[in-house]
């Protein structure tokens, strides 16, 4: 279900606050005043730990604030990112070249990165080659919705074009010069039709979990790094969000602002 094909907004014309603010964000975060935010993070989050062992060696490309770290629970969990602050393990690392070990890592999350990458195919090709045979990738990420598309339009927030052509190596899906630039139609575009792109990979993946989520505590978030207008609610309100997205995100099309996908490296 699309409203337009293409569109793009600048930096200048996003609604938000602080947006690409990655210091900011992570120091709002520990603050613990916004309990919406933590809702949302934790539902966004802790369902990975159903797929992780407690001694896997893990690695989050794309990290931004690092605040994945606070909810995993795994003693070698490993962040990376194009920064280089303090909080980051790897540091100046482009998930699409990390020219880390291969097949180092039984497990790699990203979460909300795969819509800012220019190049998609080169992000999975590179995960295929750092994952050891039968590890998993586990994957957050935007869902274009019918919703979802009108808060861009609303909020004139990165833009989507469901034009792109996420099988191409040489033409990029969005700006590659800039790091916080995005195409929220990426993952739809990949997961919408996944076999046509795994057989780019020579189908070396399994999508093994797949699920949607996030509506209202999406919306009513207050942001994960740009910042907008929230109503606080108290721990037993978010609770009951979350039950109500969980019914709701089932009309995918419509309401779901969220992709959750575990993929497998096959033997």
């Amino acid at each position: 279900m699309i409203l337009k094909n293409k569109i793009y907004f600048k930096h200048s014309e996003n609604l938000m606050k602080n947006e690409g603010n990655i210091l900011s964000s992570r120091k709002y975060f520990f603050k613990k005043k916004n309990k919406n935010l933590y809702y949302l993070l934790k539902n966004r989050f802790y369902w990975m730990n159903n797929f992780i062992n407690e001694n896997d060696n893990m690695l989050e490309l794309g990290s931004g604030p690092a605040l994945l770290k606070e909810f995993i629970l795994n003693k070698n969990f490993k962040t990376s990112d194009l920064t280089n602050y303090d909080f980051i393990d790897y540091k100046n690392l482009d998930a699409t070249n990390t020219n880390l070990q291969s097949e180092s890592f039984s497990v790699i999350i990203s979460s909300n990165l795969i819509h800012h990458v220019a190049y998609p195919l080169k992000l999975y090709e590179e995960v295929l080659r750092l994952l050891k045979p039968g590890g998993l990738y586990i994957i957050q990420d935007v869902n274009c919705s019918l919703i979802f598309q009108i808060i861009v339009l609303l909020m004139r927030i990165e833009g989507f074009d469901f034009t792109s052509d996420v099988l191409n190596k040489n033409v990029p899906c969005n700006d590659h010069s800039d790091q916080f630039s995005g195409n929220n139609a990426i993952p739809n575009l990949i997961f919408d039709d996944f076999d046509k792109f795994n057989a780019k990979l020579n189908n070396k993946f399994e999508i093994t979990y797949s699920k949607h989520s996030e509506f209202l505590s999406f919306i009513n978030s207050g942001g994960v790094i740009a910042k907008t207008f929230y109503i606080p609610l108290n721990d037993f309100l978010n609770e009951l969000v979350i039950k109500i997205d969980n019914l709701i995100t089932k009309l995918d099309k419509i309401f779901a602002m969220q992709k959750c996908i575990v993929l497998k490296k096959i033997k």
